[in-house]
């Protein structure tokens, strides 16, 4: 055993993990529900040299068939605090889900845009987490909300960061740039009637599930490809009449464009055959190259 972790397994299946149910196995495999144990675990894989990747809600991920060579860590730190009336510190394994409910209880307003997006907290920093506004004009983002942010650095140093450090864009974070890891986060709230908050909640679900297919009856993983400046992603897919395209057990949903579904038993190399297809099809009929947004994990 490369390092000392009691609760360490191997060739552990992924897929389960997941929200595409699709994947292969992790050489090595371990869960943490502390920040304590992550920070532990971080510094043993980094001692030993060993590949490692932080696994949260599983979204906005498509794991390989062939699975992850290394360790991967699964982040169940969630430990969510409230803090002069306004502010929650919530660790980086904390659900989305969880918090939206928690601060609508006491009346915060701030994540609850967020609502039915499978995250951690983790993982909305690391692609800065957004939605619609009720509104529909503008987007929101999960940066709006952040004030600080404890972190451990890819040097291996523990830092109190602002929401500036991570230079937040569309999809994007320095945190995929630079392999920093969110221990926690500090975000600031505002208080609203529990009506209002609610209203947006209901709003925001009704308008997902009229327009994006459900993850309990089609397993994706959310959007497949970057929005392109004053263009849908899903827009030019589906103006060249690519929807119900199907290569395998993978999918191009009826239900909206830029969504892969695996109809049951969909492989990771469906997926990547699919996203092949869009791409050569998109450039070739509509001159437009579309980039993915998803992270590709594992050995090819």
């Amino acid at each position: 055993m490369p390092f000392n972790i009691s609760n360490l397994e191997r060739n552990k299946p992924l897929a389960p993990f997941t929200t595409y149910k699709i994947g292969g196995t992790a050489d090595l495999f371990v869960e943490v529900h502390t920040i304590d144990e992550l920070i532990y675990v971080l510094s043993e894989a980094l001692r030993s040299g060993i590949p490692f990747f932080l696994l949260g809600c599983g979204a906005n991920i498509l794991v390989t068939d062939k699975g992850f060579r290394g360790l991967v860590i699964r982040n169940l730190a969630d430990k969510i605090t409230f803090f002069n009336g306004d502010s929650v510190l919530a660790e980086s394994g904390a659900v989305v889900a969880d918090l939206i409910e928690k601060c609508y209880d006491r009346g915060l307003s701030g994540f609850e845009h967020f609502v039915g997006i499978p995250s951690t907290v983790g993982g909305a920093m690391w692609q800065n987490l957004h939605f619609l506004s009720p509104d529909r004009q503008r987007t929101v983002f999960i940066e709006e909300i952040v004030k600080t942010s404890r972190i451990l650095t890819e040097e291996g140093q523990f830092s109190t960061v602002g929401v500036e450090y991570f230079q937040f864009d569309y999809d994007k974070s320095i945190l995929q740039k630079r392999k920093d890891i969110v221990l926690d986060v500090m975000f600031k709230l505002s208080p609203k009637q529990k009506e209002e908050i609610r209203a947006v909640m209901e709003d925001n679900m009704a308008w997902r599930n009229a327009r994006q297919p459900q993850l309990a009856e089609y397993p994706s993983c959310g959007s497949v490809f970057k929005k392109i400046k004053g263009i849908g992603a899903g827009r030019l897919i589906d103006q060249i009449g690519l929807r119900g395209t199907r290569i395998g057990g993978a999918e191009i949903s009826e239900k909206h464009a830029n969504f892969i579904v695996n109809t049951g038993n969909a492989t990771a190399a469906d997926v990547l055959q699919v996203i092949e297809y869009v791409q050569e099809e998109v450039k070739r009929k509509l001159g437009y190259m579309l980039e993915t947004e998803i992270m590709i994990v594992g050995e090819l």
